[in-house]
């Protein structure tokens, strides 16, 4: 803009000059747009210095989230003998994950260990029992050690593999169904069955004890920890499904409202209190997924759009403060994922594999600002095999 000049209404005319207004007005309105046209060559001048390729549409305009948000990708995993089954995944952070399951072997099941390093999956033959008869269960971290529970030729055991390597630690007795496993520092659980039924196994370091479990309950669904002192269990009860406590002395009801008709996949137990349950509800013989949360003061229900036979059993709080869930996927070739924020719920998918019939990822892991997925993978005129795939890195 000019010195003294200026852009709005014209200014007031006084006395004889009246005559000449229409004069006036021509010289200023040719000074105004003289005065537009230098803005117009100003702004393009500066658009052109910016960006030298010129000014993107708005229809082609990228947003920010749009810039940095990641995908899927495709990670290369050693096959095993299938048709393989996955069990578990859990990682530490961006540089150690582990992912257990078991394939078939010509005379029955045997284990199966994968090891995440940050760059590559590697296959670990090295545990005890690697090459009998059995299964790997739930990773826990408990420590600098690395907790899993091996069923080793029927007879359950708890792998741990520290600095020194591996060892294992025997459990007290034999059951027919080892059902979970948790661990934290100073306590693990198993929970499963035996020919006496509800089994409840609290080992504190040195050695097991049997815990009893309250009334009426017939069967632990699945069991985890926060501390030594405050672990959960979901169970099925004489009067439908229940959410248990052990405070430290007893395991107790936690009078958890979970919705009528419902089950429980899994549970939560995050910082600050916070708790959050992901089963279904069934309404007239149809399932629908809900998440239940503990914010510390009150529970909250949501459900959440997804197909009525979703499982929140692979379930976790990603690294962006959401909740990520594998899903269905609608299309055969490609995995599909659910991202629950709030009331929010947004879905993306994996890359595209070639003849793939289904693609099912099984686990899911927090790794650092990652995201990783493991599961199988069945490629046209073949036995389901495994497959990883990992969301930012």
């Amino acid at each position: 803009m000019l010195p003294g000049a200026t852009i709005g209404r014209m200014p007031p005319v006084h006395g004889s000059v009246k005559a000449n207004s229409l004069c006036d007005r021509r010289v200023l309105g040719g000074l105004v747009n003289g005065l537009r046209a230098v803005v117009v060559c100003l702004v393009i001048a500066c658009a052109s210095v910016v960006s030298p390729a010129g000014v993107v549409p708005p229809a082609t305009a990228v947003t920010p989230h749009e810039a940095v948000a990641p995908g899927w990708s495709a990670l290369a995993v050693p096959a095993a003998a299938p048709p393989v089954t996955v069990s578990d995944l859990a990682a530490r952070g961006p540089k150690e994950a582990w992912a257990t399951g078991y394939e078939q072997a010509p005379d029955g099941l045997r284990p199966m260990l994968y090891r995440w390093n940050g760059t590559a999956w590697s296959r670990d033959t090295t545990f005890p029992g690697a090459g009998e008869p059995g299964w790997l269960g739930k990773v826990q971290f408990v420590g600098t050690e690395v907790w899993i529970f091996h069923n080793r030729a029927g007879e359950g055991e708890i792998l741990r593999r520290s600095a020194g390597g591996w060892s294992a630690v025997p459990l007290p007795r034999t059951l027919w169904t080892y059902q979970d496993f948790t661990a934290v520092p100073g306590a693990a659980w198993v929970v499963g069955e035996d020919d006496t039924g509800l089994k409840v196994l609290r080992y504190d370091g040195s050695g097991w004890t049997e815990q009893a479990a309250p009334d009426g309950v017939l069967y632990l669904m699945g069991v985890t920890a926060r501390t030594a002192t405050d672990a959960w269990a979901w169970a099925d009860t004489n009067t439908g499904a229940a959410v248990l406590r052990w405070d430290g002395t007893a395991w107790r009801d936690a009078k958890v409202p979970l919705p009528p008709d419902s089950n429980v996949h899994t549970l939560l137990p995050e910082p600050f209190g916070r708790v959050t349950i992901g089963g279904s509800q069934y309404t007239d013989g149809v399932a629908r997924t809900y998440l239940l949360a503990f914010d510390g003061r009150a529970w909250r229900t949501i459900h959440p759009p997804l197909a009525g036979d979703t499982s929140t059993e692979a379930m976790v709080r990603g690294p962006d403060g959401a909740l990520w869930l594998p899903v269905r996927s609608d299309r055969a070739f490609q995995s599909k994922y659910a991202r629950v924020d709030g009331p929010r719920t947004t879905f993306s998918y994996g890359p595209e594999r070639t003849n793939a019939i289904d693609v099912k990822p099984r686990a899911l892991a927090r790794a650092g600002s990652a995201l990783l997925s493991f599961g199988t993978v069945e490629i046209y005129g073949s036995k389901p095999n495994l497959m990883s795939e990992r969301l930012g890195g």
